[in-house]
C-alpha cells in the first residue's frame, strides 16, 4: 500500500524515528535490563512488561520506516476554493439531511473520531478538487451516496 504524505510528513516521521531510536530504544532497554535482575524471570511482570514496551517501540519504528519507505509524495495544489489537504470542508448528506464538518488530512495525520479524514478514504477521494455547491457521488462499501459541499475554509 502506498502512502499519500507529503514532506512536512516524511519530515515528522523522520524526528519521531530519531527520537524512538536514540531516547526511547534507551531507555527501554534499561528497563529490561534492570528488570532482568530482579530474579526469576518466568514469574517476573516487570520484566515481560519491559519486553512489551520495547516491542512496542521497534514495532512503531518499523511502521514509521514501512510508511515512509511506501509514501507517495504529494502536493496540495488546489485553490482557495477547492477541497484540498489542510481544509476543513462542511459537507451535506443529501438522503439523510445532514451536515458534518471534516478536515482533509494525509494518511499520517487521519483521526476518524475527530472528523480528520484522509484524501485515501472514499469521501476525501471523492471530494478532493471540488468547489461549495458542487453535488458529489460517493462510492463505498455501503453503496452510493451523495454529499453536497456546503463549505470550505483553509485550517
Amino acid at each position: 500500500m502506498n502512502n499519500f504524505l507529503t514532506e512536512q510528513d516524511i519530515e515528522k516521521m523522520k524526528k519521531e524515528i530519531e527520537y524512538r531510536k536514540v531516547v526511547v530504544r534507551k531507555k527501554r532497554n534499561e528497563e529490561v535490563k534492570e528488570a532482568r535482575a530482579h530474579g526469576d524471570l518466568s514469574e517476573n511482570y516487570e520484566y515481560k512488561a519491559a519486553k512489551r514496551e520495547r516491542g512496542r517501540n521497534e514495532g512503531r519504528i518499523k511502521y514509521l520506516e514501512r510508511m515512509i519507505k511506501t509514501a507517495n509524495i504529494i502536493e496540495d495544489n488546489t485553490s482557495e476554493d477547492e477541497v484540498g489537504l489542510g481544509k476543513r470542508v462542511t459537507i451535506n448528506f443529501i438522503e439523510d439531511e445532514f451536515s458534518m464538518e471534516y478536515e482533509i488530512v494525509t494518511t499520517m495525520s487521519t483521526d476518524a473520531a475527530n472528523n480528520k479524514i484522509s484524501i485515501e478514504s472514499p469521501l476525501g477521494k471523492a471530494i478532493y478538487n471540488h468547489r461549495v455547491g458542487d453535488i458529489v457521488e460517493i462510492d463505498s462499501p455501503d453503496g452510493k451516496y451523495e454529499v453536497k459541499i456546503e463549505k470550505i475554509e483553509r485550517i
